[in-house]
Order: structure tokens, then sequence, then C-alpha cells
């Protein structure tokens, strides 16, 4: 706990005087474990830990039976990584679908049914954008892990939470390389750890398991054939339809579905990205015959 830590601007001090710092100003109240899991993940990942990249987390386990903390990032680390790249050229102003009025776990409350946000990024030198929409019901966090009720902050601003959510998803779908497979702090409040999502809508009737299983095996086929960022992005645009038309009609898809086939779809578009970078960069760097005389 003395060993010495030396900051972004050079100043060295203690891992203790850090905790410390860290502790009664940007985690007040995070036990020291938890803080130490932030220092580490910051650490490790090269981040400045003093601009609060990653936030503290608590989520229920099954598992252990309690509440664990776990280091999420924020949105902001988002936009950062996107804006390192020298390809991020913005984002749409969020729009949202129309408000809804219900009643969750005694609790009246009153939200966007959705929103919806494009961002855009550089790629080989075109503009590309990527859209993604995000369902309230799909995204809130609850007040208690017993209850279907919001809280304060989902209830108080139901517009700015689903908005991050999806700008998020979007940077995702933008930049698969920079933001991986890990999801934002405003996504995973309330969320269970080990047995995914709390069902926040047991009212719906989900799904049978085996169409999730025939959805995810239609896309894994269609995306092994997608050579190009256009055709992924066709593919894409076509599940987000899927997903909107299941909503409509009272058969909302599985959230594990809706998460594996979108993580596909982000693995194919990094791969596709990739190789496309790599056949542009081996067409710059070929030899060119000169014309004979």
């Amino acid at each position: 706990m003395n060993a010495v830590v030396t900051t972004q601007n050079g100043t060295q001090v203690t891992e203790r005087e850090l905790m410390d710092v860290l502790k009664n100003s940007l985690y007040p109240g995070a036990a020291d474990a938890s803080v130490m899991m932030v220092m580490g993940y910051c650490r490790a990942a090269g981040l400045d830990v003093m601009k609060k990249p990653v936030h503290i987390v608590p989520i229920w386990n099954k598992d252990t039976g309690r509440m664990v903390d776990v280091i999420m990032p924020g949105i902001a680390l988002y936009r950062t990584e996107a804006a390192r790249t020298g390809e991020y050229v913005g984002k749409s102003e969020p729009e949202f679908g129309p408000d809804k009025t219900m009643t969750l776990g005694g609790v009246e409350v009153t939200f966007p049914s959705w929103c919806r946000m494009t961002v855009r990024r550089i790629v080989h030198g075109k503009i590309c954008e990527f859209t993604a929409k995000e369902f309230w019901l799909e995204n809130y966090a609850t007040a208690k892990r017993d209850t279907q009720a919001p809280n304060a902050m989902w209830k108080k601003r139901a517009y700015g939470q689903l908005a991050k959510c999806t700008e998020a998803q979007a940077l995702r779908m933008a930049f698969p390389e920079q933001t991986g497979g890990t999801n934002t702090d405003d996504e995973m409040s309330g969320k269970d750890f080990s047995g995914g999502t709390i069902d926040i809508t047991p009212q719906v009737q989900q799904i049978k398991e085996d169409t999730g299983a025939k959805q995810i095996a239609f896309f894994e086929a269609r995306l092994s054939g997608c050579k190009t960022i256009e055709s992924v992005d066709y593919l894409w645009k076509r599940w987000e339809s899927t997903i909107e038309e299941a909503n409509k009609t009272g058969k909302p898809i599985d959230q594990k579905t809706i998460d594996r086939v979108q993580e596909m779809l982000g693995e194919r578009m990094g791969e596709v990205q990739k190789s496309e970078r790599q056949q542009a960069e081996e067409l710059a760097a070929a030899p060119v015959e000169e014309p004979v005389a």
C-alpha cells in the first residue's frame, strides 16, 4: 500500500495517498478493495484515474447471494476512446419514441418508449453511420433487486439515461476495437451479474428459446458471407427492424438473443474493417512499375 505511483502529470504519490484522494473525492463511501480495483483497471488500460473514466457499480451476484462491486467504464471513456482514433466525426441528436406511462413496482412512471442515435466514423475516407435504437424498458435500472420500480435517476432523468445507453450502443457499433465487449455503468446498474438482466417486463410473454436459437443461427450464417462494411450494416439494420417488429406484436425477443446477435454483428464489423484496412495498406505499399519510355 506504500508503493509509489506516478500520476500522468508526473507527480509521485503513494498508493495510500492516491486511494485517500479517490475515496474522498471521486468515489466517496467506496470500500478500499473497490478503489484498488479501479486503480488496477486504470493502470492496466493506461487511463488517468483522476479523470474518473470508470465507475464502481454494485450488482447482485446470484452465486454469492449478495451485491458485489464491479468496475464499469463510463460513457465519457467510450467518447474518449472514439475521439483518440481520429476517425470520430460526431453523433446525431437523440431521437425519442412516444411517451409511455406505466406503473412499475407500485410507482407510476412516464418515459420515452425508445431512443435512436447515430454515431459517425470515417472509414477509408468515407463517413459511415452507425445507428443504435434502445428501449427504456430494456435498459432502466431498478431501485432494488426485488422490485420493478426504477431507481431515482432513471425516474428523474428518463430521457437522459436512455440517451446515454443508446449512445454507448452506437459507439460500440462504430468502434468495436476500442469499446470491446464492455458495457457502461448506466447500462449495467440494477442488473443481475450472474443471471443476465433482471426481468423488468414479466407481463410480456418472452419468445421461446428455440426461436432465439434460430435467429442466432440465421445471422451467424449470413454474417459469414459478409465481406464489406455495407453488407454488415445492412444486416444490422435488419436486426433492428426485427427487434422493433417483435416489440410491436407483443412478443419481444429474449435479451440474451439480442445481446448475442449484436455481439456477432459487432465482431464481424470489426473483422471487416480490419480486413479492408489491411488491404488498403497493402495496396498503398505495393511497388509501382514506372512506364517504359
